[in-house]
């Protein structure tokens, strides 16, 4: 009999209570750590600007080569009073000439320089903190909560699949996970194959929700709502329904390992303080009497301790995963929206986002070394470890609360 599964074959918990309580830690893990995600994605998406520096005087500085997020056309309109519809601003052309270098002969030049760049590292976030500052400074503090819909239409029925599926076939008496395979490595196994379903469920909802969130500033909630939406309508109708599921290679590539990781560090984690609660009772002992005897209180601790510890490990194994799948669902699609490629496009090398998931993540560590692989992982830690404890800890209550109510229906038959 596997160790996870004992107390469920004894009082029986329905799939619509296991459902009722993944549903509920959903809702209080989406509103807690989204803001975390929002950052997570801007981090990850946002073009290398490490190098930006004020130009001098004597130099007529040219701004073309900053990434077209950075917000500095608006500068530039003030600044130089030009009518600039271009993405980027542009200091210098053979229509501005003299009008750009009579700027830079006035201090009003240095003004003007100091104000693009500046207005370019406004937008750019150097970590966590700084990440949440800046967006609830410059965006507003709801911004911090942007995807929050889709997040929660993504959660629920994910997390409902998962926590459910995991349960399933760690405690069925005819999971093939508990006839085949060792329980040392059934929650391995059994969370890996959980989140495969779960992933391949949601794939187009999380697509949706990464765009919102790589969303630049300066549009409203509403307004980025519908540019997503349209985004991926013109997707859809260049690529097929299956361009929905893009990224999902990365995301399988992401979430099942971290998933097998996760619930193999969680039920050793917890097995282990259940031992040390139960220090004078042999291990199979004190762990089945702990699901049937500890209080809500403990099974809340050992749950969140467990949860949190195992979800960090996970989290950072898994990061390169994280930033290979978040930048190959936020890159423009006008390459790929030609309805036939010329043999010369053939020919031509693919983008770096199209390759495959090795050879893209070696691209990745090959521009940018180790630190472009795991980039945003302090964000993503601080997302996935409090997360992992309030869902599962919530979770693991649920299931407790609905246990002893049919123990109690039970007695009163």
């Amino acid at each position: 009999m596997n160790r996870s599964g004992g107390a469920d074959s004894e009082v029986d918990i329905s799939a619509g209570q296991k459902m009722l309580s993944a549903v509920s830690g959903s809702l209080l893990t989406s509103l807690l750590v989204t803001p975390l995600d929002v950052v997570r994605v801007r981090l990850q998406s946002q073009p290398n600007t490490s190098s930006l520096t004020r130009p001098s005087s004597s130099t007529i500085p040219s701004f073309s080569n900053l990434p077209p997020n950075l917000g500095v056309t608006a500068c530039c309109r003030e600044v130089f009073w030009v009518n600039n519809t271009s993405p980027v601003c542009l200091a210098s052309g053979p229509t501005l000439t003299t009008s750009v270098n009579s700027i830079a002969s006035s201090t009003s030049f240095a003004a003007a320089a100091d104000c693009a760049v500046d207005e370019a590292r406004r937008k750019t976030y150097n970590s966590t903190l700084d990440g949440l500052r800046k967006i609830a400074r410059n965006e507003g503090f709801s911004s911090l909560w942007r995807g929050l819909s889709p997040t929660l239409v993504m959660a629920i029925p994910a997390n409902v699949i998962y926590f459910t599926g995991y349960d399933i076939l760690r405690s069925h008496k005819r999971s093939p996970v508990n006839q085949f395979i060792n329980d040392g490595y059934a929650p391995l196994v059994a969370g890996s194959v959980a989140r495969v379903s779960a992933a391949a469920a949601i794939s187009p909802i999380e697509m949706f929700r990464t765009r919102m969130q790589a969303a630049p500033a300066g549009t409203s909630g509403v307004g980025v709502f519908k540019e997503t939406l349209l985004g991926l309508r013109k997707l859809v109708h260049a690529q097929g329904y299956s361009s929905l599921w893009r990224g999902l290679t990365l995301t399988m590539w992401r979430d099942v390992p971290f998933s097998g990781l996760y619930w193999w560090g969680y039920e050793a984690g917890r097995n282990r303080l259940r031992d040390l609660r139960y220090p004078t009772l042999t291990q199979d002992l004190a762990r089945h009497s702990s699901l049937n005897d500890e209080n809500h209180t403990a099974t809340f601790i050992d749950s969140f301790l467990a949860g949190a510890t195992s979800g960090a490990v996970a989290a950072i194994v898994t990061t390169p995963f994280d930033v290979g799948k978040t930048r190959q669902q936020v890159t423009d699609d006008h390459h790929n929206k030609q309805k036939a490629r010329t043999a010369a496009d053939k020919a031509s090398p693919l983008r770096p986002e199209e390759r495959s998931m090795p050879r893209f993540l070696y691209h990745i560590w090959k521009e940018e070394g180790a630190p472009g692989l795991f980039r945003g992982w302090a964000a993503r830690c601080l997302k996935v470890a409090p997360a992992c404890a309030i869902m599962i800890s919530s979770y693991e209550v649920g299931k407790k609360m609905a246990r002893k109510m049919n123990e109690r229906k039970a007695s009163e038959r």
